[in-house]
């Protein structure tokens, strides 16, 4: 971190502390604090352009004011050469900017990540509870917001639950994709679900393509599914095209089973194309 009025704090319940340091600001800062990341290779930083990689490289400064026309990214593949290495995976950085005593801004970053704080107040609280980042990032997620402040800019926070190694991530996504009151939100958790797979996310998954009633939901549940592993996407999308109720929704599955290139998937087309 460069650029900023560092300061140091320790912290018993996190979710708390910053409601408490939040509506005690009078002027904007940022909040930090490091939490558990879920296993595999993940680069949550900045790159020199919206295609990735610069000059094969990772990672340039992320300026947390300006953004100088960087971007963030979730790396899930293994850095390229040239790259840094990282031995261990185990922690990541929530930061939230904190202004008109409300959060207004939500960003992750990788451990390796450098940081420009623009000038302005940093307070860090260092290693916390998962569970208790996690309480305070679904509160946030439907806090008042400011006048000129967008939803999505909080919605973020669904993502940066879903890289929480922490048990409470997982139940967390599944109760917001079957019933948390903002389409968009509901969409997010499904999309994050499937990233994280396993029986909980396919399940969650094929019970908001059957019964959620936006069909912009049912087609980013379409979509999970087909992020599952294959073993688990495409049985699952094949169920879909042939079966669900809602024309918009199978063609949703069918074109995503014409992108796995499955041979599952070339047998339906197959069948479906000679049944007569």
């Amino acid at each position: 971190m460069v650029n900023a009025k560092l300061e140091t704090r320790q912290s018993s319940n996190i979710a708390q502390d910053v409601r408490q340091l939040t509506s005690s600001l009078t002027e904007p800062a940022w909040i930090a604090y490091r939490v558990p990341l879920v296993d595999g290779d993940h680069v949550m930083c900045c790159f020199g352009d919206t295609s990735g990689w610069r000059d094969g490289a990772c990672c340039v400064t992320c300026d947390l004011e300006r953004g100088s026309g960087w971007t963030t990214s979730v790396n899930q593949t293994r850095l390229p050469a040239g790259g840094p290495v990282q031995l261990e995976h185990q922690f990541f950085w929530v930061l939230l900017r904190a202004a008109d005593r409300r959060v207004q801004k939500i960003r992750m970053f990788s451990e390796s990540c450098p940081l420009d704080g623009g000038g302005l107040r940093v307070i860090s609280y260092g290693s916390v509870d998962g569970g208790q980042s996690i309480q305070l990032l679904a509160d946030l997620i439907h806090s008042d917001l400011p006048a000129g402040t967008t939803r999505g800019k909080l919605g973020q926070a669904v993502g940066v639950i879903a890289m929480h190694n922490a048990p409470a991530a997982i139940e967390t996504l599944v109760r917001m994709a079957r019933s948390d009151p903002t389409s968009d939100v509901r969409g997010q958790a499904l999309f994050w679900l499937a990233q994280r797979a396993g029986g909980q996310a396919a399940s969650a998954i094929t019970e908001a393509i059957r019964n959620d009633p936006d069909t912009d939901v049912k087609k980013r549940a379409v979509f999970a599914l087909s992020q599952l592993p294959n073993d688990q996407g495409i049985p699952l999308l094949i169920n879909v095209a042939r079966t669900n109720q809602n024309p918009a929704v199978r063609k949703q599955a069918m074109f995503w089973l014409g992108q796995s290139k499955d041979s599952r998937a070339l047998a339906f087309f197959e069948e479906i194309l000679t049944k007569k």
